[in-house]
């Protein structure tokens, strides 16, 4: 029997997409998550860096679970003499997964304006050639075309808008035919599944057969999402997207268990216990490799110098870092994973 609740899945992706969290901007999709835990009941609180710690129950040999929140994004790198803004990636963000999408421009003193990422000289009826250019990073033709009327420095910084300001991007959430597609897959839709994880064992009044925590973390996207953790912990289990492709054995309808990526090995004993676990409650699953740019808040806690063994899983991923897709089924035997080894 499976617990996992469909619209209940699709319902916190939605909540947690309709926050901007480019990494760094997070404390208002941490309240988001710490509201959503008190009107489960679950003991939690947000670290001083940022993040925020659920305790599920449960006695002995402390377990860490963790999705992250922080979304790749744009900052103001420099305001242009015309109006536009000139921008660096926040993440691993590249131009062409985000030119024509539409963004958020989050100022200083807390105003939003919405504008959206454009090249340069923009029209290929008049600069056909320009357009032809390989677009190598944001800071040759890429720019932020603000929905405002503004042609000067002097009229952006009226507005209230900075170098430094965070740039969120439109997720464009689309369900169809069981498919998710929107930006931000990675990895709100993994956190989404982990809250209908601690909402089925809350309803359902089940007790984690070990101690579990779940870590909401919000610097994965830079590298240092767990570089804490709370006391105790022996295991952490990241939850996150497996992307698909050529040489990979993932699939968007099944949850992949994570053997290597590009950093190291992850732990073998961790890493066949899942795979156990998957074998004998069904789960349909693969056992995948992520190189040559891959990593996973469990390689930041083992660096950090943790005495614990990580391991990684996550759903099968479509498009990653870009407008990306997975299926309901990869989510629920993500769910199902995580469900059959801590209950």
């Amino acid at each position: 029997m499976s617990y996992f609740n469909e619209s209940v899945c699709i319902d916190y992706f939605k909540k947690l997409l309709s926050v901007d969290s480019t990494t760094g901007m997070n404390r208002e999709i941490e309240k988001t998550v710490s509201s959503l835990l008190d009107e489960l009941d679950i003991p939690h609180y947000q670290t001083h860096k940022g993040g925020v710690i659920a305790d599920l129950g449960g006695e002995g040999n402390d377990l860490c679970i963790t999705a992250h929140l922080d979304d790749i994004g744009l900052m103001v790198r420099k305001i242009n003499s015309d109006g536009t803004l000139n921008v660096c990636p926040v993440g691993g963000l590249y131009p062409f997964y985000c030119l024509t999408e539409n963004v958020r421009v989050h100022s200083f003193d807390g105003s939003v304006h919405t504008g959206s990422v454009c090249r340069t000289v923009g029209s290929v009826h008049v600069t056909e050639d320009e357009l032809r250019k390989v677009m190598s990073d944001f800071r040759s033709n890429i720019c932020v075309v603000l929905d405002e009327d503004v042609h000067s420095e002097e009229d952006v910084r009226a507005l209230g808008i900075e170098t430094g300001d965070y740039i969120g991007l439109d997720p464009r959430f689309e369900y169809v035919n069981c498919y998710l597609k929107s930006r931000f897959v990675d990895d709100k839709a993994c956190a989404a599944a982990v809250l209908a994880l601690i909402k089925a064992i809350k309803e359902n009044g089940f007790v984690p057969r070990r101690h579990v925590y779940v870590y909401f973390a919000v610097y994965e996207e830079i590298g240092h999402g767990t570089t804490f953790l709370p006391d105790g912990v022996k295991d952490i289990i990241a939850v996150d997207i497996a992307p698909t492709g050529p040489d990979q054995t993932s699939d968007e309808r099944k949850v992949s268990i994570f053997a290597k990526d590009s950093r190291f090995p992850y732990n073998k004993e961790l890493t066949d216990e899942l795979r156990r676990t998957a074998i004998d409650s069904g789960v349909d699953f693969a056992v995948d490799i992520f190189t040559p740019h891959y990593g996973s808040d469990g390689d930041g806690s083992v660096l950090a110098g943790y005495d614990i063994r990580h391991a990684a899983i996550g759903p099968g991923t479509l498009n990653s870092h870009g407008y990306e897709r997975t299926h309901i089924s990869g989510l629920k035997n993500t769910f199902d994973l995580l469900w059959n080894y801590i209950i």
